[in-house]
């Protein structure tokens, strides 16, 4: 019997021992980004019976199980422009160098000279990239790659529009009324040029447009003199509310051919009407004024930022104050999480026991929310694993003393055999 008891408490004097390693691992990664503590669990061996059973002895207990509890850690704010941070489940979706499928909670991305996302240790970040100008969600998720440096192509205006109000009660062939207003579009080459919207008041409820642009923007044109582009007519009803032309589709077209420029000949359209109907242009006894002007064309502009968004979104923006998605990261739900293998560098792998992943937009089939500017903290609880770290050394000591206890025990019954 001196002997079991002796294996009983080498046994446990290894389980305390694996169980402080653990909690000295947890204390280790305090301030790992996204790290998950780790909790252990002790059993006990089969017992052996003496006797007719009535007397039970165990032989200890077994190497503890490891579990990892996946609990929410508290977000904090970073100051990483590609930082992300999961509120809720889901995880983050990466491949190493291999391509084996690896997934994190650990948000501190960066981007390398070519462009693709990744995270501190190297491995790629997955997701959708854009591609002609759309982030498809609905395709598979792949390599995140931004642009890096890239000089954005113009884009040409193809729809210009005017929000104003025309006094209704200026006097047609003075100057009350009459109005002009000049709004800024962009050729294929990104080169601006201003078109000058002209109305004359020629009966009442009723004005003649013109737009004109610059003489010496157009082959056909005359230097210092303004080049007409369209002439039309305007109505209004008696509530001041625009009659003519009337929607839909309540537009008017035109086209610049001969750029000095050597810019593509440009077709035009001038939107009379907000998407729902509602006129643009209104006539009431109130001062001619524009409240605004809107067109579609953006000139060439220098990328200046890669940023991450709520909502997983990463962001370009532009030299010229435009921002567009450029990418959107996956995240993947795991039924049972804790079936998951630690492997080191924040990430887990997929075991035999795990579930398929479900990988998804966030805030989408159970998936949490990602927070752009944030990291999520470890969830290591200091006061809790001390406390552990107690506990452990308390049992420890312990079994060292039945050790010393057994010993002292079988030197006593070798004594009496001499």
């Amino acid at each position: 019997m001196a002997f079991t008891a002796f294996s009983t408490a080498l046994s446990a004097l290894s389980a305390h021992t694996t169980a402080v390693d653990v909690v000295s691992n947890n204390l280790a990664n305090l301030n790992t980004p996204g790290f998950k503590t780790s909790s252990v669990v002790f059993h006990d061996l089969v017992t052996q019976s003496l006797g007719l059973g009535e007397t039970q002895v165990g032989l200890g207990v077994a190497r503890p199980l490891t579990l990892r509890q996946f609990g929410q850690g508290s977000l904090q704010s970073s100051s990483g422009s590609l930082d992300a941070a999961i509120q809720g489940d889901g995880f983050f979706i990466l491949r190493d160098v291999n391509g084996a499928m690896l997934l994190t909670r650990a948000g501190n991305f960066h981007v390398d000279a070519q462009g693709n996302l990744l995270t501190a240790t190297g491995e790629r970040v997955q997701g959708w990239t854009e591609s002609g100008g759309v982030v498809n969600t609905n395709g598979p998720i792949g390599n995140i790659v931004v642009p890096v440096g890239n000089l954005r192509a113009p884009q040409a205006t193809t729809t210009f529009s005017a929000n104003l109000n025309l006094n209704s009660a200026g006097v047609v062939g003075e100057t009350s009324g009459t109005f002009s207003t000049p709004i800024e579009i962009v050729d294929s080459l990104g080169i601006t040029h201003v078109l000058t919207l002209t109305f004359t008041k020629t009966n009442p409820n009723e004005w003649d447009y013109e737009v004109t642009i610059p003489g010496d923007d157009v082959a056909a044109g005359t230097s210092g003199t303004p080049f007409s582009l369209t002439t039309g007519t305007i109505t209004f009803d008696s509530n001041g509310r625009l009659a003519t032309p009337a929607f839909p589709p309540g537009t008017a077209t035109l086209s610049i051919t001969g750029l000095v420029s050597g810019a593509s000949d440009m077709d035009l359209t001038w939107s009379f009407y907000e998407t729902d109907g509602t006129p643009r242009i209104t006539q009431y006894a109130q001062t001619s004024a524009v409240a605004a002007v809107a067109q579609d064309g953006a000139a060439a502009a220098q990328l200046v930022k890669v940023s991450l968004a709520d909502g997983g979104k990463i962001l370009a923006q532009y030299s010229n104050g435009e921002q567009r998605v450029v990418g959107q990261l996956a995240l993947a739900a795991v039924r049972n999480p804790d079936s998951l293998m630690a492997v080191g560098n924040n990430c887990f792998q997929l075991t035999a026991l795990t579930a398929a992943p479900a990988i998804g937009v966030p805030q989408t089939g159970g998936r949490g929310k990602v927070m752009g500017n944030s990291l999520e903290s470890s969830t290591v609880d200091i006061a809790q694993e001390f406390t552990n770290l107690i506990v452990l050394q308390r049992g420890y000591q312990a079994n060292a003393r039945v050790v010393t206890t057994v010993d002292d025990i079988s030197q006593e019954t070798m004594n009496m055999k001499r």
